[in-house]
Order: structure tokens, then sequence, then C-alpha cells
């Protein structure tokens, strides 16, 4: 069976070090080091890991490491992110979270996970972004937080 490709986007490698997201974060790094899953950053997470922490750059390092797939930021992804700035999904001053669902959608990833409830995991977002797709010529994105895409080891 394929292995769901999994887009991380930076919240997630930073919720491995925050008490309230870390048990999920880091289940769901370990389901990459057991090929459950298949591990999706992009270019942009490698920008935003730069100005983090040392702990969260070295994270993103090791999802690197264990093989992650490394997305480019190209112009379909841009071209996409600029058609739900235009649809009024978020302001453009939040252009990195945009450009993070169109990354994964051009990316063809299986789902994205986030712990961006504000702008990323929440309903109506989820469902703008997903009528904005559809009109450009793309699939919905599906779009969870670590905690329901993590596998849960007894």
């Amino acid at each position: 069976m394929k292995r769901l490709r999994v887009y991380v986007d930076t919240s997630v490698v930073g919720g491995c070090f925050d008490s309230e997201f870390a048990p999920w974060s880091n289940a769901l790094v370990a389901d990459f080091r057991a090929n459950r899953f298949v591990a999706v950053v992009s270019e942009l997470v490698a920008v935003e890991a730069e100005v983090a922490p040392p702990t969260v750059q070295r994270k993103f390092e090791e999802l690197l490491d264990i093989g992650a797939e490394l997305l480019p930021i190209d112009r379909d992804a841009l071209d996409l992110a600029s058609e739900y700035s235009r649809h009024g999904i978020l302001p453009a001053r939040f252009r990195n979270d945009l450009l993070h669902i169109a990354i994964a959608t051009v990316g063809i990833v299986d789902v994205l996970v986030s712990w961006n409830f504000k702008h990323i995991v929440r309903l109506d977002k989820i469902r703008l972004y997903s009528a904005v797709n559809l009109e450009s010529g793309y699939k919905p994105l599906q779009i969870y937080s670590p905690r329901e895409v993590a596998s849960y080891e007894e």
C-alpha cells in the first residue's frame, strides 16, 4: 500500500519542543522514522527554520536526514498563493501561511499538518482553500493537526 505523503509546516517542527504539542509532533516524526508516512517539507519550511531556535533547526535537519521530500517554492505555488489572497482568505501579511497551503497543493501531497489553528487548520479556511484549488484546477487539500494524523502506539 502506498504511504501517505504528509506535508509538515514549521509549526509542527517547532511543536516538537512545545509542551502542548510535543506528544503529537514527536509521534508524527516517529511515524516518519518508522516509514508509516513520507515526510514532505518545503523550501519555505527551510527558510523559516533558519531563523528558528537551534533545537527547531536540528529537528528540521533530522527530517531531511530521514528522507523528507523537499518541495520547491515555484511559480505555480506563488500563483496559487496569490489566488488565495485575491479571494480574501487571509490578508497579504500572512503570505507564508498561504504559501504553505499552495506548495502542498501543487506538490500533490495527501495531507498537510499544522498547529496553526487561526489560518490553516480551521474549517472555514479549509473550505475556502479547497474552493480556490478546484477553481484553479487542483484537488482539495486535506488539512489536519498532527494529533489527527500521528499513529498512537500502545
